[in-house]
């Protein structure tokens, strides 16, 4: 069973938006995890992870994507 989540989706939704939009900028693309994390109260580590999930899940990036992983978790869960 896993943890439950301690940020709603549509908040790790719009600071992944808002992170990925800042990165495009070379401007303000250096601490753009800190930036922004502190304006929505997310831990900069924790929205660089979301991010990069963000990027794998849309192909920019290797890696298993989050429906891969949910599937994986299904094929892989003990049945009783």
């Amino acid at each position: 069973m896993a943890a439950p989540r301690k940020y709603p989706d549509e908040l790790r939704e719009r600071a992944t938006r808002m992170a990925v939009d800042a990165r495009r900028d070379p401007a303000t693309r250096s601490g753009t995890f800190r930036r922004v994390g502190e304006q929505l109260g997310i831990n900069p580590e924790t929205l660089r992870n979301w991010v990069v999930q963000a990027e794998i899940d849309e192909g920019h990036r290797p890696g298993t994507t989050t429906s891969d992983a949910e599937r994986l978790a299904e094929l892989l869960a003990p049945t009783a």
